[in-house]
């Protein structure tokens, strides 16, 4: 059992006996003396995608959803879907792009460090590393002597994402963007 207080993204729990990733957490403190704080919950259900959206005290709890974590590799996309091969005994399989629309920004062919999450033999998500190096194909060109503000201007990278960088980097840096919130980190070493 996990109480609401240490929920965190992409947890899987059980809620009302099926599995569900934890996208969102909100936290609402309450002002009057001897309220309860909340902790409002956003989950995906893994296995019907539909979003459900409850509200828990902090010492309400609730079960971890048993799943297995397999290591898989992301091979390449196509328009019928993602395609994905499994690390410990090759076999492939593929997700529906509907259901991978969030993590899509963040993939790249031949992708390492990803995991499947397994219930009952079936493959119901898919997790990305929490970080990933991604090269900036578009963006305007570096002005130098900037690098001290904190001035940012947006980048294209190579799977078309767009995030905000500092205004001094340019084309074909690396950068390193946080999966869970597709925000920049920093460059890439």
């Amino acid at each position: 059992m996990v109480p609401a207080k240490d929920f965190k993204r992409r947890m899987v729990v059980e809620i009302d006996g099926a599995p569900h990733m934890i996208e969102q957490i909100q936290v609402q403190t309450p002002s009057a003396r001897g309220a309860a704080t909340l902790y409002k919950v956003k989950a995906r259900n893994l296995k019907t995608k539909n979003r459900v959206e409850k509200s828990y005290r902090g010492t309400d709890a609730l079960n971890e959803s048993s799943f297995e974590r397999r290591p898989i590799q992301f091979l390449y996309r196509d328009p019928d879907g993602f395609h994905f091969m499994d690390s410990a005994d090759y076999n492939q399989f593929s997700m529906p792009v509907d259901d991978l629309r969030d993590l899509a920004p963040f993939m790249t062919e031949n992708m390492d460090g990803v995991e499947a999450l397994v219930v009952d033999d079936e493959v119901i998500a898919i997790e990305l590393p929490d970080t990933v190096d991604l090269p900036i194909t578009e963006t305007t060109p570096g002005v130098r002597g900037n690098s001290a503000t904190g001035r940012t201007k947006p980048a294209t990278l190579s799977t078309g994402h767009i995030v905000q960088v500092p205004e001094h980097l340019d084309e074909g840096v690396t950068v390193r963007v946080d999966t869970r919130t597709g925000e920049y980190l920093g460059r890439a070493n």
